[in-house]
Order: structure tokens, then C-alpha cells, then sequence
């Protein structure tokens, strides 16, 4: 069988450029050679290169988060070349992004969200505005992922140097009730028929008031269990939420919809449609627990990139 040509895409220029370079470097070492030429492109040089050898390219394979990797910019890029690529296309990756209109997205489709308000930099009023919320509130840039720019508060002292800290990161900044639960991701894999992945529930060290970056990066920090050790019902219902907000925001091929259970209440906080790509990154420990190996996993989501661009 002809082998299939994979232009595997990561690095960028984005501030989560290393967590990129993990994903991609694992990516490139357990994706099948018997199967696929495997090139590599760094979109932060490597886009001229791109477009001179698009026709010789079969499937661009992206391991890219934040700017300029999950907001759709990309995905148009590769739209333009006539190439497919595994995951959500602009529009799903557009509203993702976006933790506002992602939100309003939710909303509008009955999933359970904190309650938020949204600040641009022209506005003074956030001091007065999040009196509604109380404390603690969850400050955090509007784009953006890998908890960049994130804080929590306790006290009203806190809130404006935790909204500046999240402007040096984003134009728009999300501050949100603080909703002290279990934390939860669901996976969903598939492009017009989709299916969950087991439920994996992230528990923190107490040294971390939440999931941030270092919480995230830091090896032995978090424990993730997959299955979660929640009930059917649970289990059930956040399964069935993450295939909501998976065709809410008009996503393809694969998402991660990370939420909090709080009193048997699941609130849906975002959608990630490009999760991380290690083989202990939280969607490849749900699609192995669902008997998909990580190798096993970067083939499926080849084989449902092709199907959508055939669509």
C-alpha cells in the first residue's frame, strides 16, 4: 500500500510553542512509518516551505495550541492549500477559542455554565461589575489555553492585578464565578456520529489553588484517574454534555470538554479542539483506557481528517 505523505505540524509562535513541541516531538515518535512519510513544518519559519510542497502533502497532522494553531487561522491556511488536517475546521475552532461566545453558545443550547461577565481593555468597570459574582473569581484571558494568564481571587485587593496579568496575554479577559468541585474531561471523537471517551477526573496537589500550568506540565503534580470514580449517572450526563458542546460549537474529528461537578451539577467551562498529544496527555489517557493505543488514536484521527475533507 502507498504510503500516505503527513505534513506534521508543530512548534508556532504562540506562548504555548513548547507544550507544542512535546506534543509533536511524541506525535512523531509513535506515528506508524510503515504507514505514512512523515515531514515535519515549524509554522513559525516553515509556512513558505508549506506552500511550495502543498502538492506533494496528504494530510497535515497539527499539534498547535493557542494563536495562530486552534483559532482557525491555521485550519484556513490549509483550507486555501487544498490540504485535510485531523480535527475541527475554522468555524469549529473560531468558537471554541473564544471562551465568551463559547459560553453563550453553551448557554443557548441548556449546558450549565459559571456564571461570568466578559471585560475589554476599554473598560473601567470591572470592579463594579463583579460584585454580582462575590469571591472567589476565576480571572483568565479570553483566548488562549494551558491556563496562561489565569488566577484566582479571593479578595476584591486581588482583582485588578489579576485582570492585567490576563490583558498581557489577551485583548479580552472572562472573570467567572470560582466553582470549588471535581474537576472532569470528557473526550469525543468522531464527525457526524460521535462517541465519548471514559471520563478521566483531574485532582490537583494542594499546593495548587487550580489546574494552572504548572499544575498541568509539572510531573507527580496532578493525579489523573480515567475512569472517573463518579457515579453511572455522572458519567453518563458529562459524556452527554461533551457531545453537546462538541456539535454546539460545530466541531469535527475529535474535542475535550473540560468541566466541574459541584452538588450533582456539572458546569461546562471550555472545549479544547486540539488536546494535547502526549501519550499522558488527558485525551490519549481516555482513548487508551477505551482501548485506542496512542498510536492507534493518531491513525483514527488521520482516517477522520481525510473522511471530512472528502465531505
Amino acid at each position: 500500500m502507498e504510503k500516505i505523505n503527513i505534513a506534521l505540524l508543530f512548534g508556532g509562535d504562540s506562548p504555548e510553542r513548547s507544550v507544542s513541541l512535546d506534543g509533536g516531538r511524541h506525535v512523531y515518535q509513535a506515528i506508524d512509518k510503515s504507514k505514512y512519510n512523515v515531514v515535519i513544518y515549524d509554522p513559525k519559519k516553515d509556512l513558505k516551505l508549506l506552500i511550495e510542497n502543498a502538492k506533494t502533502i496528504d494530510f497535515a497532522f497539527l499539534v498547535l495550541h493557542g494563536l495562530n494553531g486552534e483559532d482557525g487561522r491555521i485550519q484556513g491556511f490549509l483550507d486555501l492549500l487544498g490540504i485535510p488536517y485531523q480535527g475541527s475546521g475554522v468555524t469549529g475552532s473560531v468558537l471554541a477559542m473564544n471562551k465568551v461566545i463559547s459560553k453563550k453558545i453553551y448557554q443557548q443550547n441548556g449546558i450549565c455554565v459559571p456564571p461570568y461577565i466578559f471585560v475589554d481593555k476599554n473598560s473601567n468597570e470591572f470592579i463594579k461589575q463583579h460584585a454580582e459574582l462575590g469571591f472567589p473569581l476565576v480571572v483568565k484571558p479570553v483566548s488562549g489555553g494551558s491556563s496562561l494568564g489565569m488566577s484566582v481571587v479571593y479578595k476584591k485587593s486581588e482583582l485588578e492585578e489579576a485582570v492585567y496579568r490576563a490583558f498581557a496575554v489577551d485583548s479580552g479577559v472572562l472573570i467567572e464565578s470560582f466553582i470549588e468541585g471535581r474537576e472532569i474531561t470528557v473526550g469525543v471523537i468522531g464527525n457526524l456520529q460521535t462517541t465519548p471517551l471514559p471520563v478521566v477526573e483531574i485532582i490537583c496537589s494542594k499546593s495548587h489553588a487550580f489546574f494552572d500550568y504548572n499544575a498541568k506540565y509539572t510531573k507527580g503534580v496532578t493525579k489523573e484517574i480515567c475512569p472517573a470514580k463518579i457515579d453511572g449517572f455522572l458519567t453518563k450526563k458529562a459524556q452527554k454534555l461533551a457531545k453537546s458542546a462538541h456539535a454546539a460549537l460545530f466541531c469535527s474529528g475529535y474535542s475535550r470538554t473540560d468541566m466541574i461537578i459541584k452538588n450533582d451539577i456539572i458546569y461546562v467551562l471550555e472545549t479544547n479542539t486540539i488536546p494535547g498529544m502526549t501519550e499522558t496527555s488527558l485525551l490519549p489517557i481516555a482513548a487508551k483506557a477505551f482501548g485506542i493505543s496512542f498510536d492507534k488514536l493518531i491513525d483514527k484521527l488521520i482516517k477522520l481528517g481525510l473522511e471530512k475533507g472528502k465531505q
